[in-house]
């Protein structure tokens, strides 16, 4: 029988554990193939190097080969889909070190980045991101990340069988899961909320005088409205469906109108 080919990418860099802990639940029934950036590439979303030449270099970590680019997420995802083969049954983008929550994090999250772009290329994808309880470990070097990823694998194991035999559910075009770090209290599938974070630009003053900035900010939080931060929060493993329409749909009618009235229509 042959096995579904899979392949996994991340935006934490090829060395990452949480990659690697995704490669082992995974490899026990299929086939997978690691194709990510060399290094950190955290809040690239969906860029792309189009005026840059990539290159890609087989390495071994862990005993596996895997392929390093040195590139963003977008661009090891493109390379892993065209210059490595037969077309993957499925993409998965992470362990993200860190949690993929909101409709503000998903736009700029490179895991979530390159699994957007794999829908775009017409192969179904799935994101997984674990929390992390200290901000500090979301900044750490991802190669040195000593977690129990027990119950990581433990996810990927359940859920990513489900996507190889029945697809995307209907409607969608890939999946964001994100993972509680403590114990997990089940499954739940929530929408996004509106924002993740109070966002604040802090200045600074280098030894010579001169200024510098930090873009930083405050996590925003409103527990009880059911949303996705919400319920990851409370102990649950989200599971948000995407599609990469973003076309407002209730306002076509709406824009029409002001259009009519102003004389432009």
């Amino acid at each position: 029988m042959t096995r579904p080919r899979i392949l996994l990418t991340n935006d934490d860099g090829v060395n990452s554990a949480g990659l690697w802990a995704a490669y082992e639940a995974m490899s026990v029934f299929a086939d997978v193939t690691v194709c990510a950036p060399a290094v950190q590439q955290s809040a690239a979303g969906r860029s792309i190097s189009i005026f840059d030449a990539l290159r890609m270099d087989e390495i071994i970590v862990n005993g596996h080969t895997a392929y390093a680019v040195g590139g963003r997420p977008v661009d090891a995802l493109l390379l892993g889909l065209f210059a490595l083969g037969p077309k993957p049954d499925l993409v998965v983008s992470g362990v993200n070190l860190g949690e993929n929550l909101t409709s503000e994090s998903i736009t700029t999250s490179g895991t979530v980045g390159a699994a957007m772009e794999a829908a775009n290329q017409g192969v179904p994808a799935v994101a997984f991101s674990l929390q992390m309880n200290n901000d500090g470990d979301k900044f750490t070097d991802p190669r040195t990340h000593a977690g129990d990823f027990s119950a990581v694998k433990k996810v990927v194991s359940s859920l990513v069988p489900l996507y190889l035999s029945e697809g995307m559910p209907e409607g969608a075009d890939l999946v964001n899961v994100n993972i509680p770090a403590g114990d997990i209290k089940g499954y739940r599938v929530v929408k996004l909320a509106p924002r993740l974070f109070e966002t604040s630009v802090e200045k600074r003053t280098d030894p010579r005088g001169k200024p510098y900035y930090w873009i930083c900010g405050e996590q925003y939080f409103n527990p009880g409205e059911g949303y996705d931060a919400d319920v990851l929060h409370a102990g649950y493993v989200t599971i948000t469906p995407l599609t990469l329409d973003n076309t407002a749909h209730a306002s076509c009618g709406r824009t029409e109108e002001m259009l009519r009235r102003a004389g432009i229509l």
